[in-house]
């Protein structure tokens, strides 16, 4: 893979392309869209990443459940080759190759799945170069101004690519936000889920992602400061939007889950969905939809907003203060 200055620097001129440029609409060049109205073949998935269990998640639901007919993942590169060939073994996934690079050209739609987010984007740079249609997961990046370029290159090669919280883009979420429509001016929200400030894997940015990206589909994209505060093991942080309304975050320790509640003229509530469970969840129907027609449910500000919330956590989490969230046009 490039160095990291030079991933940076590819980036850097892809973030100088015009406006016309980034108004380039989705061209859909991989072969599978080319022959989409002949006899349909195989959609063809390639992993990068395997040291998480998602990897052989996706593998459980393409290959084995078929939940999505037509479509397999046939390839995967892992970080070793140990965590790849559990993934293969897990996911039934077939083929295992020794640099990412070497399924250009084999597969149509393309996932990247690091634990650490700062290592999603290198990677996927040459598959959107080569117009494949990719879904990275969550966190998208560790960096709001490298994610801002990496999607301004991606606008402009014509290639789609999305990236979402699986807690956050699911059919609760949204039955949530329809009940939200109903209810009086809220000023006070409470969200607890887990999060470790000191994560190996990105700090706030693992796990922290699941707090924050649910809050931003339900209130908006529109969060201008934050503060983050800590007492030994237990930790909070406070989210400033900008209509007033404050977010406090309980990050849990001994629990795995998420709960939110607001306040309401009618007391403190608990915000639930009202559905019973759906399989496949939102989260795998939108990313299918985006590899079949090109389509993404996201902004490409909402997917940086998102970063930049976490990357202000990140800085106060040292500074202990008041961290201004930077927006997406001063990026």
């Amino acid at each position: 893979m490039n160095s990291r200055r030079t991933f940076i620097e590819k980036l850097g001129k892809g973030a100088a392309f015009s406006t016309l440029a980034l108004a380039t609409p989705f061209d859909a060049t991989s072969q599978w869209f080319a022959k989409k109205n002949k006899e349909m073949k195989t959609f063809k998935i390639g992993i990068i990443g395997a040291e998480n269990s998602h990897t052989a998640g996706f593998g459980k639901l393409f290959n084995v459940q078929k939940a999505f007919p037509g479509m397999e993942v046939k390839y995967v590169w892992g970080e070793t080759q140990a965590f790849a060939e559990k993934a293969m073994q897990d996911g039934k996934i077939p083929n295992r190759v020794d640099n990412p690079k070497d399924m250009l050209g084999k597969i149509d739609g393309l996932i990247v799945d690091h634990r650490h987010a700062k290592f999603h984007l290198e990677p996927a740079i040459a598959f959107i170069e080569a117009g494949v249609p990719t879904f990275i997961d969550k966190p998208f990046c560790y960096r709001a101004k490298e994610g801002k370029a990496f999607l301004e290159l991606a606008k402009k090669h014509g290639t789609p690519v999305t990236s979402f919280s699986s807690i956050a883009n699911s059919y609760d979420t949204f039955d949530i936000k329809e009940q939200l429509k109903t209810m009086t001016s809220i000023d006070q929200v409470t969200r607890y889920g887990p999060a470790t400030l000191d994560s190996e894997y990105g700090g706030i940015f693992f796990y922290g992602v699941h707090t924050v990206q649910p809050l931003l589909y339900l209130f908006g994209d529109t969060v201008e400061r934050v503060r983050v505060q800590k007492n030994g093991e237990n930790s909070t942080a406070s989210l400033v939007f900008e209509n007033g309304m404050m977010a406090s975050l309980i990050f849990t320790t001994k629990n795995y889950g998420w709960q939110t509640f607001v306040e309401t003229e009618k007391g403190v509530v608990e915000l639930k969905s009202r559905l019973e469970e759906k399989i496949p969840g939102k989260n795998y129907v939108d990313m299918v939809h985006m590899f079949k027609t090109g389509e993404t449910s996201r902004s490409n500000e909402s997917i940086i907003h998102c970063v930049a919330v976490l990357e202000a956590l990140e800085k106060s989490v040292t500074s202990e203060q008041w961290e201004k969230v930077v927006k997406f046009d001063e990026i």
